[in-house]
């Protein structure tokens, strides 16, 4: 029996590398935002929202946060600079690299990770965490991939943690179909009660986008 060239590969197993459609989709799209430097989530400022639960009137104390579609660093680079303990994950390398020139700069370490919100138990991110924070990753999240992500923040919820979460709304009938499909379908807040069980819905306050966006705010039960 001839023997195998001790430098050939075994073949991939196909089933375990290649992404479901919508997934790679997904991952497409969001690496074309980045290539042409315009990902319209990542404006490099910091929201009002997140200084205010960091800095305002009954601030969080810093604990440990795990923010969920990091984009190039700056909401995990601020949580860092105010006494967080940080973890960020993304799905693409690019950005987790920019990142992580970021948090170089600034002087602060942020735990960078690239990979899937939806797939936390691949990631080296045990928690618990007290504050977890997301910039329009849920409402790109294909939806057979949201209880998936939901499960994941909560087995890695302190007691009382926070989610403090910003999402587009459901595409208005009549709009041009995005790019993703399951990008229409946006987040609203009798989804995240379904999808979040053990949590409460705290707060929704309308964004000041030109289209529907909200700001939600989940505690975890005690």
């Amino acid at each position: 029996m001839n023997q195998p060239n001790a430098t050939q590969k075994p073949e991939p197993d196909l089933a375990s590398t290649q992404r479901d459609p919508e997934e790679e989709s997904v991952h497409r799209a969001l690496e074309g935002y980045y290539r042409t430097g315009k990902p319209p989530w990542d404006t490099g400022v910091t929201p009002p929202e997140l200084v205010a639960l960091v800095e305002g009137h009954g601030a969080l104390p810093p604990g440990r946060a795990l923010e969920l579609g990091c984009g190039t660093g700056t909401n995990a680079t601020y949580l860092a600079r105010h006494g967080w303990e940080v973890a960020a994950v993304d799905l693409i390398d690019s950005a987790v690299d920019q990142a992580r020139e970021k948090a170089t700069a600034a002087g602060v370490a942020v735990r960078l990770l690239h990979g899937d919100a939806t797939r936390l138990d691949q990631l080296d991110v045990p928690g618990p965490f007290d504050l977890f924070f997301d910039l329009s990753c849920y409402c790109g999240v294909p939806l057979h991939r949201r209880d998936a992500y939901a499960a994941g923040l909560t087995h890695r919820a302190a007691p009382g943690a926070r989610l403090l979460m910003f999402g587009y709304g459901p595409e208005p009938l009549g709009n041009p179909i995005p790019e993703v499909t399951s990008w229409a379908a946006g987040v609203t807040a009798d989804e995240l009660r379904t999808r979040f069980p053990g949590w409460e819905l705290i707060d929704v306050t309308p964004g000041t986008n030109s289209v529907p966006t909200f700001w939600f705010t989940l505690r975890r039960d005690a």
